[in-house]
């Protein structure tokens, strides 16, 4: 097999239940409220929470709110992620690109050892978080650690400050303002994470720091006209600050009517930004008596696929 063909490119992304049904988000909540990355309470504690109970009354309120966001083709996350490696390829034609699920299907584990007995010997793999985290990034690195012995590996950890990401996020939010009206002010939410894992000294929030200031810098905005946040908690525990929801209650409390958020944590729209952002938080700040708009992730957009690319082929040690 000549160098040309003999790479590949996985593009992973977190992972989604196969159907909008309270088993199959079931059987998607257990493997990834399993990994001990994700949930780090020691097994004997947390399994029995886990089935006993957590299982139980999340499958079926999960499963409603996957249904209001359910594609013709499938989950979003799995929809756009397809779409986003089909753009690659386009862009990578030498190399083969395929997509890849940390929990669900297409496994990860499974994909790496598919590509392994196709003679691939060469691995970019991309977990689609711009930001790096432990609970994150580390698993698929977990992952990708066991399943790739012997084979050249490079795994991009974080292109949270990426000029050519950064330049398409700018981009997508500029774009969106033109076409529809630009809010007074501009939220940046990122996906939370519990604060003892920041304090365990998880880079997460300072990288999520560092791409806000990015792009706004990019999009020319002042200190007064931007804020960063953190939306989808879990639990009981104390979370990453501000959240989400309070910095909008907080903004409308300060007279703030219009406000744009964008989700630059997700590489693609899914239930997390769909159902919760988009239609939830929407929903909530309507109430407050503003509009909230939700600018729509990167997606299989063209400069997503762009900025993408080149940054596969330089961790390739190929320029683009």
């Amino acid at each position: 097999m000549s160098d040309a063909i003999d790479t590949a490119l996985v593009a992973v992304n977190l992972g989604t239940p196969e159907a909008p049904t309270a088993p199959a988000v079931r059987r998607y909540l257990a493997e990834f409220l399993g990994d001990p990355r994700v949930v780090s309470i020691p097994p004997l504690l947390w399994k029995p929470l886990l089935y006993g109970l957590i299982l139980p009354l999340r499958g079926p309120r999960s499963a409603a709110n996957y249904a209001k966001v359910w594609m013709d083709e499938g989950s979003p996350l799995l929809v756009y992620t397809r779409r986003l490696a089909a753009a690659l390829q386009q862009r990578l034609p030498q190399w083969r690109v395929v997509p890849a699920m940390r929990y669900g299907k297409p496994a990860l584990r499974a994909t790496l050892r598919e590509l392994r007995a196709a003679g691939v010997r060469r691995l970019v793999v991309l977990p689609l978080y711009p930001q790096y985290s432990t609970t994150t990034t580390a698993s698929v690195a977990d992952v990708v650690a066991e399943e790739t012995q012997g084979m050249d590996v490079t795994l991009i950890e974080d292109y949270s400050v990426d000029p050519g990401w950064v330049a398409a996020v700018a981009e997508s939010v500029r774009r969106y303002r033109e076409q529809h009206g630009a809010g007074t002010h501009l939220l940046f939410s990122f996906h939370g994470l519990p604060q003892r894992v920041a304090d365990a000294g998880d880079p997460y929030p300072q990288r999520c720091q560092d791409s806000a200031a990015a792009v706004a810098a990019a999009l020319g905005l002042e200190p007064s006209q931007w804020s960063l946040s953190y939306q989808s908690r879990f639990g009981r525990e104390r979370w990453l600050e501000p959240s989400t929801v309070r910095t909008l209650d907080r903004l409308a409390e300060t007279g703030v009517r219009q406000v744009d958020v964008v989700c630059p944590g997700f590489a693609v729209d899914c239930l997390e930004t769909l159902e919760e952002v988009a239609l939830g938080l929407a929903e909530h700040f309507q109430a407050k008596g503003g509009r909230m708009a939700y600018v729509p992730c990167l997606n299989d957009g063209g400069a997503h696929a762009d900025a993408l690319a080149r940054l596969a082929l330089r961790a390739a040690g190929r320029e683009a």
